[in-house]
C-alpha cells in the first residue's frame, strides 16, 4: 500500500492505495464520485475524462499513484455547489445532453480547452472533444454549446 495526497475538487485529500489501482477506480470507489464514467476502459471513448493539473486525461489510463501531488477536477467539482457553470448551462440549453453518459467527459474536455483558449475556433473545439465519443447528439449541439460559452466568456 502507498499513500498519495492530492487536491480533489478544491479539497486536500489523501488515500492509501494499491500501486496498480487506476484513477477512475479511486475516484468512483473511494471518493464516491460517480460522475466519472467508465465506457471502454482503454482510453478510446473519453467517458472517464477528468482534469489533471488543468489537462483533460482519461482516468482509466492513469494510475492513481500518478495523481500524487496533483490537482484533480471531476464533473462534480466543475460547478459551484448546486449552481452549474456556464458550460454546463449551455450544454443543457443547446440540447447537448441526451443520454448523458458522455456529458461529464465532454464538459471537462471543453472546459480544459476554454481555460487554455477562451476564444477557440470551431476546428479547435472539434479537436478538443475528438477523444470523446457521443452516440446521441451528433456533436453539433455540443460544439454550439462550447461556442456559446466562449462567446459569453469573451463578453465579460
Amino acid at each position: 500500500m502507498i499513500e498519495i495526497k492530492f487536491i480533489l475538487n478544491k479539497k486536500h485529500v489523501s488515500a492509501k492505495i494499491e500501486s496498480n489501482i487506476r484513477l477512475i477506480d479511486l475516484l468512483r470507489d473511494k471518493f464516491n464520485l460517480t460522475g466519472t464514467k467508465e465506457g471502454c476502459g482503454v482510453g478510446e471513448c473519453g467517458a472517464c475524462t477528468v482534469l489533471m493539473n488543468g489537462r483533460a486525461v482519461n482516468s482509466c489510463l492513469v494510475l492513481a499513484a500518478q495523481a500524487d501531488e496533483s490537482d484533480i477536477v471531476t464533473i462534480e467539482g466543475i460547478s459551484n455547489g448546486d449552481v452549474l457553470n456556464p458550460l454546463q448551462k449551455n450544454f443543457l440549453s443547446h440540447g447537448a445532453v441526451q443520454c448523458g453518459f458522455c456529458t461529464p467527459g465532454m464538459v471537462l474536455s471543453a472546459s480544459a480547452l476554454l481555460d487554455q483558449n477562451p476564444n477557440p475556433s470551431e476546428e479547435e473545439i472539434k479537436e478538443s472533444i475528438a477523444g470523446n465519443l457521443c452516440r446521441c447528439t451528433g456533436y453539433k449541439q455540443i460544439i454550439d454549446a462550447v461556442k456559446e460559452t466562449a462567446k459569453e466568456l469573451n463578453q465579460k
